[in-house]
């Protein structure tokens, strides 16, 4: 929020955000949701953001996309992204999640698979994979990405291939050092491929689910 004070009206293309749902007590299901439930109470930052954030991020970016804006006061929206995990209905969390988004277009559902491999560095961590997807369909080269709730820096590696300027920021020191690690590891190994030939990839592949 005091970042945002300081910047102008529409200074963002595209927010990306995901912001804390406030329904840590719902993670109590299963083991998996035990153990996430844990750490979101350990670290004491499972507070749903106010009005004034939601206002915020829109004053600052010409279009937003927000994670778990089911559990949000938003208003209706005719475009939702859908990402259906490809789990088993035994497991304890949520089989798909919801993101709220600005465009004027129609549903879009996207399969996508939790990669096992690489490590969890955060509760609600996403694949890169998956915002590279939403890249690809709702950003346009050169925009300006915004991420107010970091988190694990999925986005970071998807903004990085791509070749979009992201500004990136979580509070939390442990997940911001891990994500920076993360972030740091993959950057130091090069890209085989120019950014444009990866976005049009992801795109290609976006298109066939």
């Amino acid at each position: 929020m005091e970042y945002m004070a300081t910047l102008p009206d529409k200074a963002f293309e595209l927010a990306i955000v995901d912001p804390p749902y406030g329904i840590g007590d719902k993670f109590k299901g299963g083991k998996t949701g035990k153990m996430q439930f844990n750490e979101v109470v350990e670290k004491g930052w499972d507070e749903a953001p106010t009005d004034k954030y939601f206002s915020e991020v829109k004053r600052v970016s010409k279009n937003q996309i927000i994670w778990g804006g089911n559990y949000f006061g938003l208003p209706p929206s005719r475009c939702w992204i859908i990402w259906d995990k490809l789990i088993s209905e035994d497991f304890s969390l949520a089989m798909a999640e919801m993101a709220w988004t600005s465009f004027d277009e129609v549903v879009k559902i996207v399969r996508m698979a939790t990669p096992k491999d690489g490590g969890k560095i955060h509760p609600t961590q996403k694949p890169v994979a998956l915002y590279k997807w939403i890249l690809s369909r709702y950003a346009k080269p050169g925009d300006k990405i915004l991420d107010t709730h970091g988190g694990s820096g999925s986005i970071c590696i998807a903004c990085h291939d791509l070749g979009f300027d992201l500004t990136w920021m979580e509070l939390d020191a442990d997940y911001y050092n891990a994500a920076r690690k993360r972030y740091n590891e993959h950057a130091a190994q090069g890209a085989l491929f120019g950014a444009n030939e990866i976005q049009e990839k992801v795109y290609q592949q976006a298109v066939m689910i």
